[in-house]
């Protein structure tokens, strides 16, 4: 679509259905109309934050295990590759999280205009996350500012990160993240000129700037470099 700012390809990830409960189809002025009510919202959230800690998906799995077979693998490759796999196996026990950051809850959702709530999207998503954190072995890593100089855990891992737009017909479609902050604060923003589309001066540039980045955020890295992009505020957004 040409008034698609972030164009995706088919989804192919594999979904499993919650319940059937808190969801209903009704009629008005000719139009089938998706009603969801607030415990539905807040029951999504809690399951999603709660998976996203302690499951991965079959095809990460899939892609670790795939590394004990790989013939150009390392030993070293290996060991981390089998040490992932038997994390992810006590994680899964739903005791233990796959890793001590538990993330800032992160939610985008897409709302289509025949897709009706009680208004109050926000606050059941909310709870939904606290009640996550608060019944699982889930790290609470928000602060709130008390003073300049002085913050105070909130408990609850709120508030969280939630945006909703209103896109598409009969369907509530959800993002859910679990953001850790290693990986935030090896997030840098530049912005320079013209003069550094050239090859030799962006490889200079990339070398120096990834060479600032250390080691202080969990192994193993993942580096994304992205050039281009909106306003400053949209690309990091």
């Amino acid at each position: 679509m040409a008034d698609d700012l972030f164009p995706l390809g088919e989804d192919l990830t594999p979904y499993r259905k919650i319940t059937s409960d808190y969801v209903s189809v009704e009629t008005f002025k000719g139009q089938e109309i998706l009603t969801v009510e607030p415990e539905g919202l807040r029951l999504l959230a809690e399951t999603a934050l709660s998976d996203i800690n302690h499951l991965l998906r079959p095809g990460h799995l899939k892609q670790l295990a795939s590394i004990l077979e790989d013939p150009e693998a390392t030993d070293n490759d290996r060991f981390v590759a089998f040490d992932l796999l038997k994390n992810a196996n006590i994680a899964a026990g739903g005791i233990l999280p796959m890793c001590q950051d538990t993330g800032t809850a992160i939610v985008m959702g897409k709302k289509g205009r025949r897709v009706w709530t009680d208004g109050q999207d926000y606050a059941a998503l909310a709870e939904g996350v606290r009640d996550a954190y608060e019944r699982r072995n889930l790290r609470y890593s928000q602060l709130a500012p008390i003073k300049m100089f002085e913050e105070k855990n909130t408990k609850t891992n709120l508030p969280a990160q939630i945006d909703l737009y209103e896109e598409g017909e009969d369907a509530y479609k959800f993002l859910f993240m679990a953001k850790g902050g290693g990986s935030a604060n090896k997030t840098f923003l530049y912005q320079g000129t013209p003069s550094l589309l050239t090859h030799d001066r962006m490889i200079d540039f990339l070398k120096e700037k990834i060479l600032t980045l250390g080691t202080a955020a969990c192994p193993p890295y993942h580096l994304a470099i992205v050039i281009g992009g909106l306003s400053a505020e949209m690309t990091l957004k």
